[in-house]
């Protein structure tokens, strides 16, 4: 039917005559041949055409093509059982389609498997089908170029949606479940309701555990992030890596925000990982809260200090903050980690004492759970320091929020998860790269810390006490405090600081520099190199192959893998060839070959 397409218009299949399955006769007529019935259409009712679970049809207004054309093809079957043209009328009524427009047409249009793949591909990174086609006639060199229109590839994209959302949460479970059975160390549970509905699933793979081992000292989750097209919220699990960013430790999709599901959220994850973390941070949800202290009693549960902050102006009152002090010197105590509790105490009282505050109901219940979100009383706990706040959570959430959207399907969400994790994990090995490659020196935290041991430190004085040594150091950046105690036991290489900067954080801080200086001390002890913070704290590593998946899968797997070989083997080729015109017109000539 080339020769149709090629001289300005199309055909159709037309009626046909079948005797005991055999089609005797058939009609092919022209495109625009017959008359579209003129049927009215109410206005005043509004259609969503985009509403997959309206009870009604949607109908869309679509102007005819048909022009009454007669020209047609007719055959019928022989008795040689060969198909014989009886009649034929090649005059149409009708002027055909320009050349240059030809490509529109719609016996000219079709999504090809390449396209298809890369609709796909590109869903995965947040981009949709518009944007698609766009980067395509772009890569291809014009419209005409891409074989399809804009609406093909929206088509597509809902007509694969579609079908999605008729098994969305099944497909997703086979998918992890799959995971679980053929990737080394992969977890994954989920639970459902009484009418098979689910209701929460989570998972983590081999090297999220791999850093919940070395990161998960210190763990945020938040269920805060936006919804899905189900109101199913996604709830990262995020930890702190080497570097000081973020790294994901585990996922789950919930759907609800009950005790009950926090609390079998919280179970699964110790399964998984083997413990709980030591410090939890979360906003003050009541229900998380509940969870926690149910689930992981063992964990200290930190809130959000900068959520409770927030709603100063609204409990206290917007004139209180905005036009005194107040707010300043409550700041000035919350989020210090360099005063006792003690002080902390005092300074509250003279601060609620100076603004007529001792009776407030809000900052009294505050006070009462001081113990949870008040660096002062976090000093002893092991990297606590680290975070303080639930928007590491947040961050995480906006990191995620760029390869995904709130309407996408479940399928569709863990495609963009999986696309997320891998440019999250390529980031934290670039890093890597980069700290083994470079001075360290410029990026090392704690050559800060030996830098102000030197300039900012000095010993006042220091006692020879039994068995250690007590040294008193002035920092001139701490006015607050007359002197830091850093006390040192010379046999063993112990020494201790009661700014705690190594307990919060997991680094030495410049007090204790300045005494490894004046000792004349060339190395860091062993003890307090923590390995979160070194080079090699997780070793690169590439993610366990599937393993045993079946024939079929095998096959879609093994294409894929030759296409992208092709691909990148093509381009390879092309950015060699592309300074040798004539190199690069044979190498065209060879390829087009297999057109």
């Amino acid at each position: 039917m080339q020769w149709l397409q090629a001289s300005g218009f199309t055909a159709r299949k037309s009626s046909q005559y079948t005797h005991h399955g055999v089609i005797k006769s058939k009609w092919f007529v022209c495109s625009k041949e017959g008359t579209k019935p003129f049927k009215a259409i109410d206005t005043s009712k509004k259609i969503d055409t985009s509403n997959n679970g309206s009870k009604r049809k949607s109908v869309r207004r679509v102007p005819s093509i048909r022009m009454g054309c007669e020209a047609r093809m007719c055959l019928k079957l022989m008795p040689s059982n060969l198909y014989e043209v009886y009649s034929f009328n090649e005059a149409h009524n009708h002027f055909f389609v320009a050349e240059e427009d030809r490509h529109l047409l719609p016996a000219n249009r079709g999504m090809n498997y390449m396209q298809e793949q890369a609709v796909n591909a590109l869903s995965a990174l947040n981009i949709g089908p518009v944007k698609a086609f766009n980067i395509m006639r772009t890569l291809y060199g014009g419209f005409d170029k891409v074989g399809a229109t804009k609406n093909d590839f929206k088509n597509f994209k809902r007509d694969l949606n579609r079908y999605i959302s008729e098994f969305d949460a099944d497909m997703m479970i086979k998918r992890l479940m799959r995971k679980k059975e053929y990737m080394p160390n992969f977890s994954m549970e989920y639970i459902t309701n009484e009418g098979v509905v689910l209701r929460g699933l989570f998972w983590a793979d081999e090297d999220a555990k791999r850093s919940f081992s070395v990161f998960g000292d210190v763990v945020s989750f938040d269920a805060t992030y936006r919804r899905n097209k189900y109101n199913m919220m996604f709830v990262p699990f995020t930890g702190i890596d080497n570097h000081n960013r973020n790294v994901t430790l585990g996922a789950a999709i919930i759907g609800n925000e009950t005790a009950e599901t926090y609390s079998w959220l919280l179970n699964v994850f110790r399964q998984a990982f083997g413990r709980a973390p030591p410090v939890i941070v979360t906003d003050q949800d009541p229900a998380m809260k509940k969870a926690i202290e149910d689930t992981w009693p063992g964990s200290r549960h930190r809130l959000c200090t900068w959520h409770i902050m927030e709603k100063l102006s609204a409990k206290v009152g917007a004139t209180i903050c905005n036009n005194t002090d107040f707010k300043k010197r409550l700041c000035a105590i919350a989020w210090t980690d360099s005063i006792l509790p003690v002080k902390f105490e005092s300074e509250w009282a003279t601060i609620m004492n100076d603004f007529n505050l001792v009776d407030h109901e809000w900052l009294q219940s505050l006070f009462q759970i001081r113990d949870t979100w008040i660096p002062a009383y976090y000093r002893e706990e092991v990297v606590s320091g680290l975070m303080r706040t639930s928007s590491r959570s947040e961050s995480e959430n906006h990191f995620f929020g760029q390869f995904c959207n709130p309407g996408c399907t479940l399928v569709e969400f863990l495609g963009h998860f999986d696309s997320a994790i891998k440019a999250q994990r390529h980031e934290h090995r670039k890093n890597d790269h980069d700290t083994r490659n470079t001075n360290a020196e410029i990026w090392a935290e704690d050559f800060l810390e030996i830098q102000n041991g030197i300039h900012i430190c000095a010993i006042g004085k220091w006692e020879n006490m039994a068995d250690f040594v007590n040294f008193f150091v002035k920092d001139w950046e701490q006015p607050c405090t007359t002197f830091f105690e850093v006390m040192m036991w010379e046999d063993d290489m112990t020494v201790y600081c009661t700014c705690k900067r190594f307990e919060q954080f997991g680094l030495l801080c410049s007090h204790i520099f300045c005494v490894l200086r004046m000792l004349d001390i060339r190395e860091f002890p062993q003890r307090y190199i923590l390995r979160r913070w070194t080079r090699e704290a997780v070793p690169n590593s590439t993610p366990g192959a599937i393993l045993g998946i079946n024939e079929t899968e095998d096959r879609y797997n093994e294409v894929n893998r030759v296409v992208h070989e092709i691909t990148y083997s093509t381009e390879s080729v092309i950015n060699k060839l592309v300074t040798n015109f004539d190199a690069l017109c044979s190498f065209r000539d060879h390829v087009v070959n297999y057109f």
